[in-house]
């Protein structure tokens, strides 16, 4: 009967190893998915799983401002985070989060599509990052985000905290690319619609688990998965082995 302590980290670290691991596959069947799927002209796009890249063509009615920098966008994300202190422990707090996101197109030299981005894995690069504290009060922009949500940057006797506020945002005419579903666009029949919409667009499918949105370009999507799988794969093979060997020293003891 093995017990104690030397049992739980064996298997805590086994368990670990095999997470990572899975994880790991994980990442790999998703590049595999990218490399395998040839980039499509929107004007030729058939129904289901598809790959393109292009430029953001906004609608306008549906464009709204990020929270720090006020810029007009289609998908925005952000933190606001604060560094607390106890004792002789520090860290970064989350504060404040949110996204949002509405329907864009997708235009490439031969056409333009719809895309649905909702319950997309989204990419987007941080465009935005600043930090308030002693002596420095956030900027314009950012106060009137803190006023319209009620968070305080500032703390005893009207000393301000320190803070750190994040966000990412994607914007009209940048390149995109998008792995979704291909699907007919159902605005088109509904009736007063615009007749001059897509008839197709993209978004979640419901066979197809695959919805990624980057601002990358495919060969940086691949390389940053190639890195994902290299890390999970490796950490977990060597945690499985940490693993392994602790429960085998315990079967000899």
């Amino acid at each position: 009967m093995f017990t104690g302590m030397p049992l739980i980290f064996g298997l805590v670290f086994f368990i670990i190893g095999f997470v990572l691991f899975v994880a790991g596959f994980y990442f790999y069947k998703k590049k595999q998915l990218i490399e395998d799927t040839p980039t499509s002209k929107v004007r030729s796009l058939a129904m289901g799983l598809v790959e393109l890249f292009g430029q953001v063509i906004p609608i306008q009615e549906r464009v709204f401002k990020s929270p720090f920098t006020e810029k007009d966008c289609v998908y925005y994300q952000f933190t606001v985070q604060e560094y607390r202190q106890s004792g002789k422990h520090a860290h970064w707090v989350t504060v404040k989060k949110g996204e949002k996101r509405d329907l864009f197109y997708l235009k490439d030299d031969t056409d333009m599509v719809l895309v649905d981005p909702t319950d997309a894995s989204i990419e987007a690069a941080k465009d935005y990052e600043c930090e308030s504290g002693w002596g420095k009060d956030p900027p314009e922009s950012v106060l009137r985000f803190l006023a319209a949500n009620n968070i305080a940057f500032e703390g005893f006797l009207g000393a301000n905290k320190t803070m750190r506020y994040q966000e990412h945002v994607i914007v009209p005419n940048q390149n995109l690319y998008i792995m979704g579903t291909a699907d007919e666009n159902p605005f088109v029949n509904v009736p007063g619609a615009n007749q001059g919409l897509p008839r197709t667009i993209i978004k979640k499918g419901s066979q197809e688990k695959m919805f990624f949105i980057s601002d990358k370009k495919e060969r940086d999507i691949l390389r940053g998965f190639n890195l994902k799988i290299a890390a999970t794969i490796g950490l977990g093979s060597f945690f499985i082995v940490i693993g392994v060997v602790i429960l085998f020293l315990l079967i000899g003891v």
